[in-house]
């Protein structure tokens, strides 16, 4: 992004970051968004005046994905709760509908894990992990994500409208193109 922050970057008026934390809480259920420690506080500062149960937890950003993903389960599991869901907020298309559409899936099936794909089936995220699966989540390391802990599952894959469920912002030129979408279908 030429040394910028993506997550930093306005869309619809607010930073990426806050635009998707937004939507995550729409669905009422408590939030955890993942900070990389010791590093620029600008995008803790992105997230305020949201309202809704919204925590944030530092981890070593070099790591990768799994430690968040860590962090994630460890706090879902001192929540309470039966599932956490992973959003990565670089995925513009992705909002309340969406989110909400995922957790009507999970609703029907606690038990196994969920992941959003393309319309034409590529998978992308968010994905849901059930709480059984958090002591396995602690056991994740560099930055592949879940994906061998999902390789081992049978995992319900929801298709999602076009391609938001595998549509990324992580170049200048992937930004213009979302800019000037139609709002109604993304091209990018």
């Amino acid at each position: 992004m030429g040394g910028r922050d993506k997550l930093l970057l306005e869309l619809d008026g607010v930073p990426l970051l806050h635009r998707q934390a937004a939507a995550a809480l729409s669905l009422g259920a408590p939030v955890l968004i993942t900070l990389p420690r010791g590093r620029d506080r600008r995008r803790g500062k992105a997230l305020g005046g949201l309202k809704g149960p919204l925590w944030t937890r530092e981890v070593e950003g070099d790591e990768g994905m799994a430690a968040s993903l860590r962090a994630g389960a460890s706090w879902a599991l001192g929540q309470g709760a039966r599932a956490l869901m992973v959003m990565l907020p670089d995925l513009p298309g992705i909002g309340a509908p969406e989110i909400a559409t995922l957790a009507q899936a999970f609703a029907q099936e606690p038990g196994r894990c969920l992941r959003a794909t393309s319309q034409d089936g590529e998978p992308g995220h968010p994905v849901i992990l059930p709480a059984r699966l958090f002591t396995a989540v602690a056991d994740l390391h560099g930055d592949q994500g879940a994906r061998a802990l999902l390789a081992r599952e049978s995992v319900l894959s929801l298709p999602l409208p076009g391609r938001a469920a595998v549509m990324d912002l992580d170049t200048p030129d992937a930004w213009a193109a979302w800019q000037t979408r139609d709002n109604s279908t993304p091209t990018v």
